[in-house]
This record gives C-alpha cells, sequence and structure tokens, in this order.
C-alpha cells in the first residue's frame, strides 16, 4: 500500500504565481521562504571557477566537513568530527537520512503544529507517525517539556525547529533544557531541525548539540547563505549512528551537486555581505508588522526569528487556501495558506515570507493594505484568544 500524504499549497500557488508571471503580470514572491538575493558573490565567483576547470563528477568535499565542524566549534562550542557531517541536496533529503537512520516503519514522532509541512507529511511517506502538538498564543506556537511530558505511550522521537516555520518562534533556552531533559529521561531521539539558526533577531542561537549530543542536526545553505536552488545542506549524526547514515546516504542519494559544494565553501567566508541581508529582514519583518497591524491583521505568532509572520485571518476566512489563491489572483501577492501547517487551525492563518528586498516588501504592503480593507469581515471568529 503506497502512503497517502497531503500536497504542499504553497508549491501550487507558486505554480500559480509564475503562469500569471507569464501572462504579464506582476507579481511579489511572499510564499516560499526563498531569500531572493541569492549566493553570496564569492560564492558565484567560485563556482564560474570550477565550471571552468573540473569535471564535476561525484564528489564530497572533505574541506567543507571540516569548514563545517570548525562552525561548530567557534559558533555553538560543540565539538563536531567532519566524519560525523554528512552532505545532502539539501535540508529535506537530510530530514529523510534522519528518519530512516533513527526510526524503523511504526515509530511515533512528535512535533509541533503548527510546523513545517514535510514534517507531517515525510513521516507519513516513511510509514513512521506523526504526533502533531498544539502549540498556540499560550505557548508562542512552540513545544514545552510539559506537553512533550504529557505524551502517553512516550514518542520514539521529536523534531525541534528553532526558529520555527511558519510561525518565526524561538524555543526559550530554559525551555529547550528543559526539552532536552525530558526526552533524554523518557527515551526520546531528537532531530533538531537548525535550518534558520543564523537568522535570528532575538539574540545568537546555539545549535541543540549543546544539550544534547546524541541528537541528529539538520541544516542547509538555503536560508542564510542564500542558496535554495543551489540543493546543497547537510545531517550531523552521533559516531555510533554513522555507518547506519552512510550506508542509506550512499544507496539513496549518492552524492550532493559537487558544484554547490564548492560554493558553499566560499560562503561560508561571506558573513559580512549575509549578515547584512539579516539586516535587511529585520527592516522588512518591522516593516510588514507594522503594516499587517494597520490593516487589521493584529493576531500575529512572534517573529522570533527566521523570514516569516504568520498571521490569524479568521476575521476575514474560514478558507485558507482560496483566500489565498484570490489574494494572488487580485493582487499578485502571492502568499502560503495556514493549512499547509497546520489541519486543525490552519484554515483561518496565511504566511508572509520577508525574505525579499526591502523595495519588494514596500510593494506587497501597497498591494495588500488597500485590498484587505475592502474585503468583508465574517461574523464571530473561532475563539483561540489573542495573539501574541
Amino acid at each position: 500500500m503506497v502512503a497517502e500524504i497531503e500536497p504542499f499549497h504553497a508549491m501550487a500557488m507558486s505554480r500559480r504565481a509564475h503562469q500569471l508571471a507569464a501572462e504579464g503580470r506582476s507579481i511579489v514572491h511572499m510564499e516560499y521562504g526563498e531569500p531572493s538575493a541569492g549566493a553570496p558573490a564569492r560564492a558565484i565567483a567560485v563556482a564560474h571557477e570550477r565550471l571552468d576547470n573540473d569535471a564535476l563528477g561525484y564528489w564530497e568535499s572533505t574541506r567543507l566537513k571540516e569548514r563545517i565542524a570548525l562552525h561548530y566549534r567557534e559558533d555553538h562550542g560543540v565539538a563536531v568530527e567532519p566524519e560525523q557531517i554528512l552532505l545532502t541536496a539539501g535540508a529535506s533529503p537530510a530530514l529523510v537520512l534522519a528518519l530512516l537512520s533513527l526510526f524503523r516503519p511504526g515509530a511515533r514522532v512528535a512535533f509541533a503544529r503548527p510546523g513545517y509541512v514535510a514534517y507531517r507529511n515525510t513521516l507519513k511517506a516513511l510509514y513512521l507517525e506523526p504526533l502533531e502538538l498544539g502549540c498556540g498564543p499560550a505557548e508562542r506556537f512552540q513545544l514545552t517539556a510539559a506537553a512533550i511530558e504529557r505524551i502517553d505511550p512516550a514518542p520514539d522521537g521529536l523534531v525541534i525547529a528553532s526558529p520555527a516555520n511558519p510561525t518565526g518562534t524561538i524555543i526559550d533556552p530554559a525551555e529547550l533544557s528543559a526539552i532536552v531533559d525530558v526526552c533524554r529521561r523518557r527515551g526520546i531521539r531528537i532531530v533538531s531541525d537548525e535550518i534558520y539558526q543564523e537568522l535570528s533577531f532575538v539574540g545568537s542561537l546555539r545549535s541543540v548539540l549543546a544539550e544534547a549530543p546524541d541528537a541528529l542536526i539538520v541544516n542547509s545553505f538555503s536560508k542564510y547563505y542564500g542558496m535554495p536552488g543551489w540543493r546543497l545542506g547537510w545531517l550531523v549524526v552521533p559516531p555510533e549512528l554513522i555507518p547506519i547514515a552512510r550506508a542509506r546516504m550512499s544507496n539513496l542519494f549518492l552524492a550532493p551537486s559537487t558544484l554547490a559544494q564548492h560554493a558553499a565553501l566560499a560562503a561560508f567566508d561571506c558573513r559580512e555581505e549575509l549578515d547584512a541581508r539579516v539586516a535587511g529582514y529585520r527592516r522588512n519583518r518591522d516593516l510588514l508588522l507594522e503594516a499587517l497591524a494597520d490593516i487589521g491583521l493584529d493576531r500575529l505568532a512572534p517573529a522570533d526569528g527566521a523570514f516569516y509572520v504568520y498571521a490569524d485571518v479568521g476575521r476575514w476566512t474560514g478558507d485558507s487556501l482560496a483566500f489565498c489563491t484570490r489574494l494572488l489572483d487580485e493582487t499578485g501577492v502571492a502568499t502560503a495558506p495556514g493549512i499547509d501547517f497546520d489541519p486543525v487551525e490552519g484554515h483561518r492563518f496565511m504566511r508572509f515570507s520577508f525574505a525579499l528586498s526591502t523595495e519588494q516588501v514596500q510593494e506587497a504592503i501597497a498591494r495588500l493594505a488597500p485590498w484587505f480593507r475592502t474585503q468583508p469581515m465574517r461574523g464571530a471568529v473561532s475563539p483561540a484568544g489573542a495573539l501574541i
């Protein structure tokens, strides 16, 4: 029997947006977490050089793995050996690799709801059982140790994301320590999705490895490094899982892009350029939060990091997919419907990505504001309480 999984509606929204653009419409893309600036200049220059001088066969860059290991020592204060790092074709294969290396079919894996759509659907595709923990305003839309403690029986695994997609929320360090303690005591294995760790607006963040050395860490060059189309990520595994993970990696994925590995090594030395982009995301965030509040979208998840605003639009709609589709068709602003991230409450939420230029964000605001002000309000709103 083939596993049944739901579609990723934001991808359908993007296809519609590109179709409209091909017809001559002006589109502002806020549907994906896709940095619009692209790879840093030095990474692109290295890629051009390698295209001219390298056959680009199957390859796993030892230098890149050493550089990633150095990143964990310098930025997170944890010792990771290069052999613990498996280079993958993006974070999505790294997640698959982590789950396959830890769990057998039927294992139960918990994660926050709302949460990234691929957690639920990847678990289903691998015949694992997803356990979605509803997280609302009271929990700042994030996992808590108390919620994990209440799961009976204890799940086999837990997926953590901080900053999280779609909410941008960050788990408080003390709460994260408590979560790790519960997982250690109850025998719950941790997979930590850390692709947004460099995109924090509330101070620097440490890897879960600092608290849980046996956690598996998913990361990527797509977000902070601005390289989504290069399809390069990595997975950190504890030493005892290296043979298991490598066997699965070599059979399922062979190797990631050789060109991307060369470019990524250069990207590590582009911090000044990349940090300037994060400052730009902060400006975009502030502009968008202020504009949405003026429109009346004041029930928003805390945008602590990443580059998303997750907004309750229940005053206007109970069908976020239809609402986002109509918004796109009538304004040219592409967004993501909340049902991707929350099959229970997501019908009244939508996600805006501000991983754009400030000019593009300003253009989106100029289109959103008059459109929302002409939309009829619904009657009573679902009693979820005011968002933070």
